[in-house]
């Protein structure tokens, strides 16, 4: 499955598609991606990254003295200002490429976003065939504000021109873990 998403999510446009077999790998590409994007204490520098049951597994304060843009705090001021906004995704759809979240924590739409470039970890034992099937994983009594992510925001309604970025991130990064789970997550 993995193959077909990541084939359909680079087709998208502006989207790239990595794969780690372990957190940490993950997380040092994150760190060379962070320090690559000039992540700083500065307007349309910073970093945000959403609650996540990722953030569990290193250490928040070491990684935010590295750098000092990178906030864990995610509020609109600082994801307004956010060249790199990090989330955490529950679903990836293999037709699509596209990804599913619960995003009723506000916390996960700013950083999703109001960045310029979106990262979006995904284990990737949660990568399924299709929406249908994503319909037999939710619930509304559990997931109340779904979030569909299918490539970085594109739009033409402005004359028929083609416009990135316009609605969203206009760069899209997948990190696809594999030794990731998420706590709470129907099988």
């Amino acid at each position: 499955m993995f193959e077909n998403f990541k084939a359909r999510a680079e087709t998208s446009g502006n989207t790239e598609v990595k794969r780690f077999a372990t957190t940490a790998l993950a997380l040092g590409f994150i760190e060379e991606f962070l320090e690559k994007e000039e992540v700083k204490d500065a307007s349309g520098s910073y970093a945000v990254w959403a609650k996540s049951p990722i953030l569990e597994q290193f250490d928040n304060e070491a990684m935010a003295q590295k750098f000092p843009g990178l906030s864990f705090n995610v509020t609109r001021e600082l994801a307004k200002g956010a060249k790199v906004g990090i989330t955490q995704l529950k679903w990836g759809l293999a037709e699509t490429g596209s990804m599913a979240q619960d995003s009723t924590d506000v916390e996960q739409r700013l950083a999703s976003a109001l960045a310029w470039i979106h990262v979006a970890i995904l284990p990737t034992s949660k990568i399924i065939a299709d929406i249908p099937a994503l319909m037999t994983k939710m619930h509304p009594k559990d997931d109340k504000y779904i979030t569909l992510i299918t490539g970085a925001s594109k739009t033409a309604d402005i004359e028929r021109v083609l416009a990135i970025g316009v609605h969203g991130p206009e760069r899209l990064v997948i990190v696809c873990v594999d030794d990731l789970e998420l706590e709470g997550v129907q099988q």
